[in-house]
């Protein structure tokens, strides 16, 4: 177990960030009763939220706007109800998906995991080590999660095949590209 000074440090952090995102997006009395957890999950939520609607709404603005007829004839450009579909879903999914950073905070903050607060705490090439390792891990846990969603038909059928029902030309925009479905 590691000691309880260094393990508030990343309590301090994430306190931090709670207070930055939730403390300019929403009334403190909305989120300052919740324990440390849930306002970290409501941090991550709401930052899901808004990464998701600002890329899109940027790519639109981009592709659809900026660029017209440049990447989409006229009449291939996904209409609203097209393009509402995705949003659905993915707002179904997102307190799902944040849930996961939101599990791992927690177990950096008791202790369960290894975790350095400081690059001086390990040095420049073992943190790089660490961050490549993950970048690998990572990588390689999404790429045959993927591959299982496609290779275990159950899991195609009610899980996945939703994720590729948007990748025909006029069905594919920005919401559906960046969409979080399994």
């Amino acid at each position: 177990m590691m000691d309880h000074d260094y393990l508030k440090l990343f309590v301090e952090e994430t306190s931090f960030y709670n207070n930055i995102v939730l403390g300019s997006l929403l009334p403190e009395r909305l989120w300052s009763p919740l324990p440390h957890f849930f306002r970290g999950w409501l941090r991550n939520y709401v930052g899901g939220v808004l990464v998701y609607f600002i890329s899109g709404f940027l790519w639109c603005l981009y592709i659809y706007y900026l660029k017209c007829n440049v990447y989409f004839p006229k009449d291939d450009i996904p209409s609203n109800k097209v393009m509402l579909l995705p949003i659905y879903v993915t707002m179904k999914a997102m307190p799902w998906y944040t849930l996961l950073p939101s599990l791992s905070e927690y177990m950096i903050e008791n202790g369960w995991t290894r975790c350095f607060s400081r690059m001086s705490d390990v040095g420049w090439l073992l943190y790089l080590l660490y961050v490549i390792a993950y970048l690998v891990f990572v990588e390689f846990a999404i790429y045959w999660t993927h591959r299982g969603m496609h290779d275990i038909k159950p899991l195609y059928k009610w899980l996945h095949a939703t994720h590729h029902i948007y990748n025909k030309q006029n069905t594919l925009s920005p919401f559906a590209g960046t969409f979080y479905h399994p």
